[in-house]
């Protein structure tokens, strides 16, 4: 079974969602070990079409778990779920500018916003610790270093920007072992895009992520990328939207769902 070290791996979602909701602000990797953790990002009626089609465009980077209707702030993905209250932070944007860092976020809620959740690496980050691949972000307690890169995305209208990456330091004999078990997890992001150079995809420097933390390597690690769910937030920011909601970085939605590697893009109820 998975590792234990961790009093947060072993709250289940609701009473996670629950300590969120009273005000507890945390990022989530470590957090209900086995459970599927999505990102969120909101935004007026009249744009979800095309952010859609950007999701559907670049599903390494944002593997679709469910779009709600307008005005709706619920998911069958989370059973009594608050989508208002129940993440650690957000973030709110107006024409591409951060106008408030709330933990709560009813207050700037409006009827004609479409909200999509799609599949975040915290969600494997268990299945990697039970094979004994060490997690160096955990380990030093900071949130997960995430990088913009050179690889564009696929646009959609006025949807377009950078694919965002995270990193893991992984030690060299373990990478093969790490991208294999990831792999058969397409809903939260499937394998790497990238191992090793961070300047082939157009990092200058790890110690200096655009969002996260930034983590110690050791001796023998090799930086390790993967897709970052920050792709579709980078692509509504650029677009500089009217207004939009986002999770904050690292701060998820932990849902219901039970995460199983089944290699068929489908998330196990």
């Amino acid at each position: 079974m998975f590792t234990r070290q961790r009093p947060e791996a072993q709250v289940g979602p609701r009473e996670a969602r629950a300590r969120f909701r009273r005000g507890l602000v945390a990022h989530t990797s470590g957090w209900s070990h086995g459970y599927v953790q999505a990102n969120l990002v909101s935004v007026p009626r009249m744009h979800a079409i095309a952010l859609r089609r950007f999701a559907v465009r670049n599903p390494r980077a944002c593997p679709l778990l469910d779009v709600v209707g307008a005005g709706n702030y619920w998911t069958d993905l989370a059973y009594g779920a608050d989508l208002r209250r129940d993440l650690p932070a957000y973030q709110v944007w107006r024409k591409g500018d951060l106008i408030a860092e709330p933990t709560d976020v009813r207050d700037y809620w409006r009827s004609d916003l479409v909200t999509f959740l799609t599949g975040c690496t915290f969600t494997f980050e268990p299945f990697l610790e039970r094979a004994g691949i060490p997690l160096r972000h955990l380990e030093q307690g900071v949130n997960v270093p995430m990088y913009r890169t050179n690889r564009k995305a696929m646009g959609a209208r006025r949807f377009r920007g950078p694919v965002v990456v995270s990193m893991r330091p992984v030690p060299a004999a373990m990478v093969d072992q790490a991208a294999s078990i990831t792999r058969d997890m397409p809903f939260a992001h499937g394998e790497p895009v990238h191992i090793g150079s961070p300047a082939a995809i157009g990092i200058r420097d790890l110690a200096r992520p655009d969002f996260g933390d930034p983590v110690r390597l050791h001796d023998g690690d090799v930086p390790v990328f993967w897709a970052c769910g920050v792709t579709l937030q980078e692509a509504v920011v650029k677009a500089k939207l009217p207004y939009a909601i986002t999770h904050a970085p690292g701060h998820m939605l932990i849902t219901d769902r039970r995460a199983k590697p089944n290699g068929t893009g489908e998330i196990p109820v």
